[in-house]
């Protein structure tokens, strides 16, 4: 497995109900949270796309693109997961695989980036989950450029949890070992954004 034909993604296309407003663009420290997911990212890949609704967001780099999800309607990751499978297609880019990193989890440790990126290709899988704990970490995963068509069937289907989808296409579970609760602190709400606030000073 190389960063060369995987695709960075960050999925930020949700409608962040329980936090009020768009979290992404939520500062934390000097850095809004999709900012920090940027910058534990962009060294690990060629290229990095964020799925997003959020016409405010703005990156100035050529490595960067934004897009909106495909279908809309706030419909979930898997919909931000497609959207990426087809922006490659159209864009007739060579990768083949998609990591995808959530926008609101700041403290992930960046070793999980590169236990994806080497994750022995012996597997027959097409899809993984970092799991740390007894917590499977459904965003932080690698996803087959191969499952586009299935994917997209599935979601005109009905299908919108990843666990659901996962479940009946088959994923493995990549372990990590992680003794830090923080480190996969997800921020839904405005009080987890004070909570990272502390462990942010």
């Amino acid at each position: 497995m190389s960063e060369n034909n995987i695709l960075g993604t960050v999925l930020a296309g949700g409608k962040s109900k329980r936090f009020g407003s768009d979290k992404s663009s939520a500062k934390l420290g000097d850095k809004s949270l999709i900012e920090h997911t940027i910058s534990k990212i962009e060294n690990n890949f060629k290229e990095i796309l964020i799925i997003t609704n959020n016409e405010n967001i703005i990156f100035n780099n050529n490595n960067i693109f934004l897009i909106n999800d495909i279908i809309k309607g706030y419909l979930g990751p898997l919909v931000g997961v497609l959207t990426a499978m087809d922006w490659v297609e159209k864009n007739k880019k060579n990768y083949n695989w998609i990591a995808t990193f959530p926008c609101d989890t700041p403290f992930f440790d960046q070793s999980a980036i590169e236990t994806i990126i080497n994750y022995p290709k012996k597997s027959s899988k097409k899809l993984f989950f970092l799991k740390s704990g007894n917590k499977r970490h459904n965003i932080f995963g690698l996803w087959s450029m191969e499952l586009k068509d299935i994917l997209s069937k599935d979601i005109n289907h009905g299908y919108r949890k990843v666990e659901d989808w996962a479940n009946k296409v088959g994923s493995e579970i990549i372990e990590i070992n992680s003794n830090n609760d923080y480190n996969f602190l997800n921020i839904n709400t405005k009080e987890d954004l004070e909570k990272a606030k502390i462990k942010n000073k």
